[in-house]
C-alpha cells in the first residue's frame, strides 16, 4: 500500500474522453500519438511511473479544453510496443487526486500539480459494499446487456468481489463522459454502485425518451 506522501506533486495526464480509470482497476491504453509516446517514455523513466486519468472538460468559447478537478492516477505496470512503433500499455489505478493548477510549457503533453488530499482511502484495501443485492443488481444488468446486445461472463460476475464488479462495469460501460466522471467522483462503493443502477435505468428508459427498450 503506498502512501499519499509517496506520490509525486506534479504528474503528467491523459484527458481521454471516455476513459475512466479506478483505484486497484486495470486500463488498456493503446499509446500512438506522438505527445503520448513522449509521455509514457518520460514517465518509464521514474520510479513511481505514474500517468494521472482525466476528462477533458471543454469550456464555451475557449480554443483549449479544460480538464475536470478530480482525476485518477494510475501506474504502468505492463507495456509492449508493437511492430510501427505504437504502445499497448496497462495502468493499475493507485489514487483519485484533484487538479490544484495546470502548468504550462516544457512538453508536448499536458501536466499538472495534483492533491492527494481527502483520497485516503484509495491507497488502503479493496472496498466492500454491504448493501449490494446482487440478484436484483444482476437482474438489471442483464435486461441492459440484452438490450444493447451485449455478451457477458455470468458466472464470473457473480462470483467477483464487490469492487471488481461495480468499477468494472463501471469503467467498461459505454456511458457519456459526463456520466463517467460521476462514476469517478462517488466518494464510496456503495454510492458508485447507486450511480451505475441509475445510468443503466436511464439508459433502459431511452435515455429519459420514454418506454423502456427492453
Amino acid at each position: 500500500m503506498r502512501n499519499a506522501v509517496d506520490l509525486p506533486d506534479t504528474i503528467p495526464v491523459f484527458p481521454l474522453p471516455g476513459a475512466l480509470l479506478l483505484p486497484r482497476a486495470h486500463l488498456p491504453l493503446h499509446i500512438f500519438e506522438p505527445r503520448y509516446l513522449q509521455m509514457l517514455t518520460d514517465a518509464l523513466k521514474t520510479d513511481s511511473r505514474i500517468i494521472g486519468m482525466v476528462q477533458p472538460n471543454p469550456v464555451p468559447g475557449r480554443s483549449k479544453t479544460a480538464l475536470h478537478t478530480i482525476g485518477c492516477a494510475g501506474r504502468v505496470t505492463q507495456f509492449s510496443e508493437t511492430e510501427d512503433g505504437r504502445y499497448m500499455v496497462t495502468l493499475t489505478g493507485l489514487s483519485r487526486f484533484r487538479v490544484v493548477e495546470e502548468i504550462e510549457g516544457f512538453t508536448p503533453y499536458r501536466r499538472c500539480k495534483a492533491s492527494w488530499a481527502g483520497f485516503d482511502r484509495d491507497l488502503g484495501d479493496s472496498e466492500t459494499d454491504d448493501t449490494l443485492d446482487r440478484g436484483p443488481f444482476l437482474s438489471l444488468l442483464s435486461r441492459y446487456f440484452d438490450a444493447r446486445d451485449l455478451s457477458a461472463d455470468w458466472d464470473t460476475l457473480k462470483e467477483a468481489d464487490d469492487e471488481l464488479l461495480v468499477n468494472s462495469l463501471s469503467m467498461m460501460l459505454d456511458f457519456q463522459p459526463e456520466d463517467k466522471q460521476a462514476l469517478l467522483e462517488a466518494p464510496s462503493l456503495d454510492t458508485r454502485r447507486e450511480t451505475l443502477v441509475t445510468l443503466i435505468e436511464y439508459a433502459l428508459r431511452g435515455g429519459g425518451e420514454g418506454d423502456l427498450l427492453q
